[in-house]
């Protein structure tokens, strides 16, 4: 079926926070445009899907068909990928090969298998050399896919909230301007934290109430090590799904296109509590730089004046699954070359060539060793994966997105499965991507 009435909402515009309905039947119009309003409560002229930054929130379930009427109302080529969702590469699906020229239209068509795992995902776009501009200047959606994990009822009765992390740099005259060539080296981080467009927005929370944060990184290069102070984080949900238990943590590193779903729970004195980025150094591109950003609130959390009913967190949530062991290994090296080049295994990203081919029905093992000054994290489209540790243990939880730091490796186990075809794997500091640190993966 397609995505009805119903599962498509309004997402939240520049001006409120709020998610309203939408008027959508079968086919859900989506229109990149150039748009002037208020982020982080600066009159800006960004770039938005309906006018709106973030864009709308895309809601579907496993089984149903995606199906966007895409206009481009830039000045110059876009394209849409869905982040995180495991569907076909090929056709008018999530294909990165897909350019849509100023004043054109495209229908997209995702159909997502049965089997789907419930989730936080996002739009955004991906035509080579110019993502990360195109994030940065405002193009980004929450997408939801609903499930099983939606319908455990502790999860089912908590509040919930999407907060789409973005930074961007606002000149006086309200333009968003052009990275520098060292921004873009270092990756383009911008001097406004905002969530949903909003500079230090408020969320309530009623006493023993319970709050559900869908929470995406969908800034271009900036990390995020998300806390709200003095109050854990019951980690429930990862990039590629749900986790088989809650997993506690006090913070959470997000590298850039990485999202968490956290259960939060008003068991804390009535009060106002900040929503912290805590440090991080995702190191430098030049020796001697500073690269570790101060405390910054993102944020508050703000205790009504009502009392709701205490709803415990659940320790338990789906069935885990794990990969088993995979028939072949990879070994992929990310390095920072001179004059703006980032490479994988001394190659720059070349349209017109496959870098890696894998058969479909297998898993394999890829190691990726980052051999640079900086971390790197590691997006691979269509098929999300698991991290294997150095004991040789797999942690159950899916990602789609991985952070190399340094001088260091990980090791990811892939199944490939169900869609043939092309698409790509790429650092997701999205200026090293449009500078090359990006491949071809075919699947057949």
């Amino acid at each position: 079926m397609s995505i009805s009435r119903r599962r498509f909402l309004a997402g939240c515009a520049t001006s409120t926070l709020a998610l309203r309905q939408a008027q959508a039947d079968e086919e859900i119009l989506l229109d990149a445009r150039p748009a002037f309003g208020a982020i982080a409560g600066i009159q800006t002229q960004y770039w938005g899907y309906n006018g709106a930054m973030p864009g709308p929130v895309i809601e579907a379930r496993a089984g149903d068909t995606i199906r966007i009427r895409f206009r481009n109302s830039l000045p110059e080529t876009t394209n849409l990928h869905f982040h995180g969702l495991h569907v076909s590469p090929t056709g008018h699906g999530d294909n990165p090969f897909l350019e849509v020229p100023t004043g054109e239209e495209l229908l997209y068509e995702a159909p997502l298998p049965s089997t789907h795992p419930p989730g936080t995902f996002w739009y955004h776009p991906h035509v080579h050399g110019s993502t990360a501009r195109q994030v940065f200047r405002g193009l980004s959606g929450p997408l939801l896919v609903r499930g099983e994990l939606d319908e455990i009822p502790e999860v089912a009765q908590a509040t919930e909230h999407i907060l789409m992390l973005k930074d961007f740099t606002i000149a006086r005259n309200g333009v968003i301007p052009e990275a520098s060539f060292g921004q873009r080296m270092q990756g383009r981080e911008g001097s406004l934290l905002t969530i949903n467009g909003a500079l230090r927005p408020q969320f309530s929370i009623a006493r023993n109430g319970l709050l559900r944060l869908r929470v995406v990184n969908a800034s271009s290069s900036r990390y995020y090590r998300f806390e709200v102070e003095d109050h854990p984080l019951a980690i429930i949900a990862t990039d590629g799904g749900p986790l088989p238990s809650t997993r506690w943590a006090e913070d959470y590193l997000l590298a850039p296109g990485q999202r968490i779903d956290a259960l939060l729970a008003g068991d804390r004195p009535p009060g106002a509590y900040r929503i912290l980025n805590l440090p991080y150094n995702r190191g430098a591109m030049m020796m001697g730089a500073t690269a570790t950003p101060p405390t910054e609130v993102l944020g508050h959390l703000i205790y009504s004046d009502t009392t709701a009913q205490a709803i415990p967190v659940p320790d338990r949530l789906v069935s885990a699954t794990t990969l088993p062991a995979p028939n072949f290994q990879r070994n992929f090296v990310l390095t920072e070359g001179m004059m703006g080049s980032f490479l994988i295994n001394g190659r720059s990203f070349d349209m017109n060539r496959i870098d890696t081919h894998v058969q479909l029905g297998t898993v394999e093992d890829w190691v990726i060793e980052n051999r640079g000054g900086m971390d790197h994290p590691f997006h691979v489209h269509v098929n999300p994966f698991q991290l294997v540790d150095s004991a040789g243990i797999i942690d159950p939880a899916w990602r789609d997105v991985i952070n190399v730091p340094r001088q260091s490796s990980r090791r990811i186990r892939i199944a490939f499965n169900d869609y043939p075809g092309m698409t790509v794997y790429h650092c997701h500091i999205l200026d090293h991507e449009d500078m090359g640190m990006m491949g071809i993966l075919e699947m057949s």
